[in-house]
């Protein structure tokens, strides 16, 4: 039998409200972690490295007196590059540079600017990087997506209310977006050998996005 409501059924079925939750969670840092460098120059390839390691030693012997473990520091790279001058339009061979990077895991992060400043009275030139991170950052992740569900049916609850639909919407699809991790990074200048490098580690905000369709 013809029912002349079917086809005006089957179009309300489908009748949806899709809006975006947005999700945060302010997190303060686990830990720190940085890149300390030491960079020597020298025409001779040999005394460059032979300088660089005697500087670096120095600076790792520093830092572990600030009862930093030696399982917290690490290499993070190690480079010999050649280097020139442009005289009067003809390359000039000036010396060979000779990097070596650290990346040193601080837990207590009211030290870093100790270490930073420790570190530099020792010998190294170079602060290339500075991260806070958080432990645990999936337990605060899915307390922001949590937040993010709710702020998502908070909204398709007011636009149900603002258009005077006759039931609220309910949810029939939820796609979580992507997020980019719970990194936060910062610049540090190098510290005067005599000035504490001050350090604001601030908090990590965790965020979440949900995009959700309801059906009314």
């Amino acid at each position: 039998m013809f029912n002349p409501n079917a086809h005006q059924l089957s179009c309300n079925s489908f009748r949806v409200i899709t809006v975006t939750g947005n999700g945060k969670v302010a997190v303060q840092p686990s830990y720190v972690e940085l890149q300390l460098e030491v960079i020597t120059e020298g025409k001779d390839v040999s005394k460059a490295q032979q300088e660089n390691a005697n500087i670096m030693n120095r600076v790792i012997q520093s830092i572990l007196s600030l009862n930093i473990p030696r399982e917290n520091i690490q290499t993070a790279a190690y480079n010999i590059v050649p280097n020139y001058d442009y005289i009067e339009g003809k390359q000039v061979f000036r010396g060979y540079e000779v990097t070596n990077a650290l990346t040193v895991k601080v837990k207590d992060t009211s030290q870093v600017g100790t270490v930073i400043d420790t570190a530099v009275k020792n010998g190294a030139n170079r602060v290339s990087g500075l991260q806070f991170k958080i432990e645990n950052g999936e337990f605060y992740y899915q307390q922001a997506l949590s937040i993010a569900l709710h702020d998502a049916q908070m909204k398709a609850k007011t636009i149900a209310e603002t258009m005077r639909l006759p039931m609220l919407p309910q949810p029939i699809e939820i796609v979580e977006e992507s997020n980019a991790g719970p990194v936060l990074y910062k610049t540090v200048a190098m510290a005067e050998q005599n000035i504490s490098t001050p350090i604001e580690q601030g908090q990590i905000t965790i965020s979440a996005t949900l995009r959700v369709k309801f059906q009314y």
